[in-house]
């Protein structure tokens, strides 16, 4: 994905970037990380495997693939 930012926006994110003393890339995927929501199904993932967990009881090896859903 490219992303085409106005003049005004990509100097400032280059001048924090550089105070910060990393790429402008690197800032600019840490800010939209940081500002955007988890995916709803990434979020769903994550409590099934942290139930598990707490559960004490192991994810099949078939779930943890789509693999099964196209036979």
């Amino acid at each position: 994905m490219v992303i085409s930012l106005p003049p005004h926006l990509e100097s400032a994110l280059a001048v924090q970037a550089s105070r910060r003393g990393i790429s402008p890339e690197a800032l600019a995927l840490e800010v939209l990380r940081r500002q955007l929501p988890p995916v709803a199904a990434d979020e769903w993932e994550r409590k099934l495997f942290a139930a598990t967990v707490d559960c004490v009881v192991s994810v099949p090896d078939a779930a943890l693939s789509s693999d099964g859903l196209y036979e």
